[in-house]
């Protein structure tokens, strides 16, 4: 049956489901889980498919995950079409076999080999699928945690199947992650020509020493778990390509990576300050996109620990690091959660590919995983 994961990892590949495209993932998934016994509730929020899936009663093991991919770019770069996936030396190659279809296609023959098995286990197993994980993140799985919520539905354990490894599977697990909060600061000026300075007002002129003011902002040194919080400028844009034009703004976008030990309102109002401080005009927006959660000495990481030690004989890393996971909308509902999943070194790079061994080490984690809780 584990060679059927193979299988499986393909079919899902060769449907382009460009985030927040499904395109008929989701329903291959379904049929399968439907086969298995499971209650299916479809969620579609606009262009945005998720479905929530249920087997069993009691203590609840959910596999959380998305369906959706990164654009390929041009074709042309490619070896081979990014949607015909394809095995080479033992590789398989094509757009979402990493991240993350080949994780889904791992779940899902890990659960049929364990119900096979074990038909009726105690507790409960569940599926939360969503395919805008890639793109906007708003009508997938934030919202299927309101929907749970609502019906106060409960996940005690989470196994999010994110890319994490570096250079063997299940050689680093993510016990939580950062927050993130985004900045766009408009700093005013007054527009005008350029061999005229005196009847303008330059925002370029007077926003570089404040920049440097921020970026020089006190902010925390982490703990055991987290690294130090960090803030970079991801845009800055002025003028309209004139050279003769002193631009009227100045637009500069800072996005906030932040550890549990600084807070969304303790980081807007030191920026604040400073702005504050140099009395200038300003606009200025703020987008948190997730705040910092973490899952410590559980039973869920234990769990996922032992299971990685069994099959690998290796002890994984505890990181906290990296970009956002669907796992900050997932941590409202008080869920343990642990991110596993396959190597993430070519993930929504040009040939993204997953060997063939590493899709069948990771279906036998997720099963011991399943075994450890539900038997």
């Amino acid at each position: 049956m584990i060679d059927s994961v193979i299988e499986l990892t393909k079919k899902l590949i060769r449907i382009p489901s460009i985030s927040p495209k499904d395109l008929g993932c989701q329903d291959i998934m379904i049929h399968f889980l439907s086969n298995l016994g499971f209650k299916i509730k479809k969620i579609k929020i606009n262009d945005t498919t998720n479905f929530w899936a249920t087997r069993g009663t009691g203590k609840t093991l959910t596999f959380a995950g998305h369906t959706d991919v990164v654009s390929p770019g041009e074709y042309k770069y490619w070896d081979n079409h990014p949607f015909n996936p394809i095995v080479q030396n033992g590789v398989l190659f094509g757009r979402g076999a990493s991240d993350m279809k080949g994780a889904l296609a791992a779940m899902l023959i890990a659960s049929k080999k364990f119900i096979t098995q074990h038909p009726y286990h105690k507790g409960r197993l569940s599926f939360l699928i969503t395919s805008d994980e890639e793109s906007s993140a708003i009508d997938g799985t934030k919202k299927v945690v309101d929907y749970l919520i609502s019906k106060k539905d409960l996940i005690d354990y989470c196994i999010v199947g994110e890319p994490t490894s570096y250079s063997k599977v299940g050689d680093c697990i993510k016990n939580g992650r950062r927050g993130s909060l985004n900045a766009n600061l408009k700093i005013l000026g007054i527009q005008g020509h350029i061999a005229y300075p005196n009847f303008a007002d330059n925002p370029i002129h007077k926003g570089l020493p404040i920049i440097l003011q921020l970026l020089a902002m006190p902010l925390d040194q982490g703990n055991n778990f987290f690294s130090p919080t960090i803030m970079n400028i991801s845009n800055i844009h002025a003028g309209n390509g004139s050279d003769n034009i002193i631009p009227g703004s100045l637009l500069v976008q800072f996005n906030f990576r932040f550890s549990n030990e600084i807070s969304e309102n303790q980081i807007k109002s030191n920026f604040l300050k400073i702005l504050d401080k140099n009395n200038i005009n300003y606009s200025i927006k703020w987008n948190l996109s997730g705040l910092p959660y973490l899952t410590k000495n559980s039973l869920l990481e234990n769990t996922v620990i032992e299971s990685i030690l069994n099959i690998t004989k290796n002890k994984p890393i505890l990181s906290t690091d990296g970009g956002t996971s669907d796992g900050r909308f997932i941590a409202k509902l008080n869920s343990q959660i642990i991110e596993l999943g396959l190597l993430n070194k070519t993930i929504h790079k040009v040939n993204e590919c997953v060997k063939i061994s590493d899709l069948k080490i990771l279906t036998l984690i997720y099963e011991n995983i399943i075994k450890k809780l539900l038997v």
